[in-house]
């Protein structure tokens, strides 16, 4: 899959990294600009922009998108983001009361993106490395399965830390081998990570709003929309496959080739009990 790669530093000061995102500063701020599409990476003045990461889903350290700010289980959701900041370089970091970076040891990391699209939220959507790129920055490289197993993305997914998460601008063996990598963490003995607790398929008894953020590890796309679901005032969950129905996630179910709207499609719902009939590999969004 040819990806442009870009050189520069991964910093933090001042930010709340999570489990899937981070700063990045390209050594040359312009080069944002060459990648494709028509959205702009958003950056400062010194070129400083948010990654999201490219084919995972980590658990949400402080959603807020239809009200208060709330969080998936902590213990897991803290682990992703520790891990991202160790696997990069950085060796300590502080945080003032407000969950911000107020000083990290490095100040910053080298390392580089390998990235071919921004998101909606005009964030470089990316391959994370480390250290000195294998090609030029601003060039374009040949990313092969090989060479994914170098990435940070790929680390969080072999440690179960993180949930496969895929959009159709990701070629097949690129997911492939990141679904290999997933299934082989979720049926380790014991388990890894996520894997040890989740409860996306065989069901999450969801009665109010500090089951998802204290209790039940779910696929953090669920859990999204099961949050902005309860933020509408109601616990009553026979309501809440109408409501992914008017989502209108579009997304292709994998195992099947059938494509779809509507994550009703794949969540059942009895009582309290919610749960996906497929897993989070099997299936591949839309890009929003």
């Amino acid at each position: 899959m040819p990806m442009l790669l870009i050189k520069g530093s991964y910093e933090i000061l001042g930010t709340d990294p999570d489990g899937d995102t981070i700063h990045f500063r390209p050594d040359n701020p312009d080069e944002w600009d060459l990648i494709g599409g028509d959205r702009k990476v958003k950056r400062n003045a010194a070129g400083r922009g948010k990654l999201r990461l490219e084919a995972i889903d980590a658990l949400e350290t402080h959603y807020s998108r239809t009200g208060p700010t709330v969080h998936q289980p902590l213990a897991l959701a803290n682990a992703a983001r520790d891990a991202v900041l160790e696997w990069v370089g950085f060796t300590s970091v502080t945080r003032g009361a407000n969950g911000l970076v107020t000083a990290s040891t490095p100040a910053s990391a080298p390392g580089f993106v390998l990235t071919r699209g921004v998101d909606i939220s005009h964030r470089c959507i990316a391959f994370a490395g480390r250290g000195e790129p294998p090609a030029a920055s601003g060039t374009q490289v040949l990313v092969d399965a090989a060479m994914l197993e170098l990435t940070l993305n790929h680390h969080l997914i072999k440690e179960g830390l993180v949930y496969p998460l895929y959009y159709s601008t990701l070629f097949h063996d690129l997911r492939n081998a990141i679904t290999t990598a997933a299934q082989k963490a979720r049926t380790a003995t014991p388990p890894k990570g996520v894997w040890a607790e989740d409860s996306t398929v065989s069901g999450a008894t969801v009665t109010g709003m500090s089951s998802i953020t204290e209790d039940e590890v779910i696929f953090p796309k669920l859990f999204r929309r099961l949050v902005d679901y309860l933020n509408l005032g109601d616990t009553d969950l026979s309501g809440f496959r109408a409501y992914l129905d008017q989502q209108a996630d579009r997304f292709l179910i994998l195992p099947t080739g059938q494509f779809t709207t509507g994550l009703d499609e794949v969540v059942q719902v009895s009582g309290t009990t919610v749960k996906m009939t497929r897993n989070p590999e099997d299936l591949v969004f839309d890009e929003e």
